[in-house]
C-alpha cells in the first residue's frame, strides 16, 4: 500500500507549507526554557527565570481564541502579519529588558505580550489541512501527521535551545527562537495557494466556537492531556533524581514523545470503523490505565519502557480531538476551535506541573503521577457522560471516510 503520508505531501502546495509550518512552529518549545536559561544567567534567580516563563506560557494560552477568531474573520495573513510584528518588537523589548536590568515589571510585560504575540503556526496550517482535504479520507492522516510534527518539534526544540544558550551567549538560544518563529511565520503567511478564504460577517457576526457544547468537552479533554504532560515532565525529573539516575530523566521524557510519535504515525494510516466519539473514550481509558504502574515502579530501567507505552495513548488523544473540533463547530469557526483546544493544552501543563511538583515535594515522584491517572480519568467519565454532545452531525457523517 501507498504510504499515506506521502499521499497527504503531494497535495498541491502543501510541501511548502508544511516546511514553513515546522520552521514557525519549532520555537513553540523553546521560548520558555530559552527564557529561563536567559534570566537565570543575567540574575542569577531560576525562580524569576521560571516565573517570566511562566507569564508568557499564561498569555499564549489566552491570546490563543482571539487571534483564531481573527484570522477566520479576516483571513490568516492579514492577521499572522500584524502579530509577527508586535511579537518582534516585544522580544527586543524583552532582551533589553534582560540584559540591561530594567524594571521586572518590565520583563514580565515584555513576556506577556511576546507570549500573546507567538505565531499560531501549528492552529493555522491545521485549519489549512481541513480546507485543502474537507471531505477526504486523506485528512485525518493530515490531522495525525501534524500531532507527530507537534512531538517531534517538543523533542527537538529544548534540545537545540539548551546547547545554544550554554555553550555559546546566553542570548543566543532566545535570539534563535525568536528568529525561526519570525522566519517561519513570514514563509507560512507566503503561502497564499493553501490559505482558507476569509469567513468575514459570518466568523464576525457567529458565536464563537466555545459555545458549541462538544468543543467545551473537547476543551476538558485538551486540559486533561496538558495536565498530564505537565505532571509526566515534573515527576519523571523528580523520579530520576530520588533513585540516583538524573541523568537518565532526559531519557525518560523523550521516551513518553518517542511512544507518542509512534503511536500517532501508526493512528494516521488506519481506516478506522468507530465512530470517533468512541475512539476518543477508548483511548482516554487506556492512557488511564497505562498511568496507574508509573506510581508503583521504584526502578528506573523497568519506568523507562512503561513511560514509552503510556505515551502510546497521548497522541491518539489529540489526534481525536482536533478532527472531532473540525466536524463540530462550524466551518467559520475552525481556527478558533483549534486555538481553544491549544488553550486548553497550555493551562492544563502549567496546572499539572504545578501540583504534581507540590506532591512530589510532599509525598515523592510516584504519589505525583496520581495527578496524570486522575486528569486521564476525569477526561474518559467526561467523554463517557457526554457521548451525545460529540455526535457529529448528519451532514458530516455523510464522509463515511472522516466520521467512521
Amino acid at each position: 500500500m501507498a504510504n499515506p503520508y506521502l499521499k497527504v505531501l503531494r497535495t498541491p502546495h502543501a510541501l511548502p507549507m508544511v516546511l514553513a509550518a515546522f520552521i514557525g512552529r519549532l520555537p513553540l518549545s523553546m521560548v520558555g526554557l530559552g527564557s529561563v536559561l536567559l534570566v537565570a544567567d543575567e540574575t542569577g534567580s531560576y525562580g524569576f527565570g521560571g516565573a517570566v516563563a511562566a507569564a508568557g506560557a499564561i498569555t499564549t494560552a489566552l491570546a490563543g481564541p482571539v487571534i483564531g477568531r481573527l484570522a477566520d474573520t479576516f483571513g490568516q495573513r492579514r492577521v499572522l502579519l500584524p502579530v509577527v510584528a508586535v511579537f518582534v518588537a516585544s522580544g527586543a523589548l524583552f532582551l533589553a529588558a534582560v540584559k540591561g536590568d530594567w524594571p521586572r515589571w518590565i520583563v514580565f510585560f515584555a513576556a506577556g505580550v511576546a507570549g500573546a504575540c507567538i505565531p499560531p503556526v501549528s492552529s493555522m496550517i491545521r485549519v489549512r489541512w481541513t480546507h485543502l482535504l474537507r471531505g477526504s479520507h486523506r485528512l485525518p492522516t493530515a490531522l495525525a501527521m501534524e500531532s507527530v510534527v507537534d512531538e517531534f518539534v517538543f523533542i527537538v526544540g529544548p534540545v537545540l535551545v539548551t546547547f545554544l544558550s550554554t555553550t555559546g551567549h546566553a542570548t543566543s538560544g532566545v535570539v534563535t527562537a525568536f528568529a525561526l518563529a519570525t522566519i517561519g511565520a513570514l514563509l507560512f503567511a507566503a503561502q497564499r495557494r493553501t490559505e482558507p478564504p476569509a469567513g468575514g460577517h459570518e466568523s464576525r457576526s457567529g458565536p464563537s466556537a466555545i459555545r458549541t457544547p462538544g468543543l467545551r468537552v473537547l476543551f476538558v479533554v485538551g486540559a486533561a492531556v496538558g495536565a498530564i504532560l505537565g505532571t509526566l515532565e515534573i515527576a519523571l525529573v523528580a523520579f530520576a533524581d530520588e533513585v540516583g539516575a538524573m541523568s537518565l530523566s532526559g531519557v525518560l521524557i523523550a521516551g513518553l514523545a518517542v511512544g507518542s510519535m509512534a503511536s500517532g504515525i501508526g493512528w494516521g494510516t488506519v481506516h478506522w470503523r468507530q465512530p470517533l466519539r468512541h475512539r476518543l473514550l477508548g483511548v482516554l481509558t487506556l492512557l488511564t490505565l497505562l498511568t496507574v504502574p508509573l506510581t508503583l515502579i521504584g526502578d528506573i530501567w523497568l519506568m523507562i519502557p512503561f513511560v514509552v507505552i503510556t505515551g502510546v495513548a497521548v497522541s491518539p488523544s489529540l489526534i481525536s480531538s482536533f478532527t472531532l473540533a473540525e466536524l463540530l463547530v462550524p466551518r467559520a469557526a475552525v481556527t478558533e476551535a483549534f486555538t481553544w483546544i491549544g488553550t486548553a493544552l497550555g493551562l492544563g501543563v502549567a496546572l499539572g506541573a504545578s501540583v504534581a511538583g507540590k506532591i512530589v515535594d510532599v509525598a515523592g515522584a510516584n504519589a505525583a503521577f496520581l495527578v496524570a491517572t486522575v486528569s486521564a480519568g476525569v477526561a474518559a467519565i467526561c467523554v463517557g457522560a457526554f457521548q451525545k454532545l460529540l455526535h457529529v452531525p448528519a451532514e458530516h457523517a455523510a464522509q463515511p471516510a472522516l466520521a467512521a
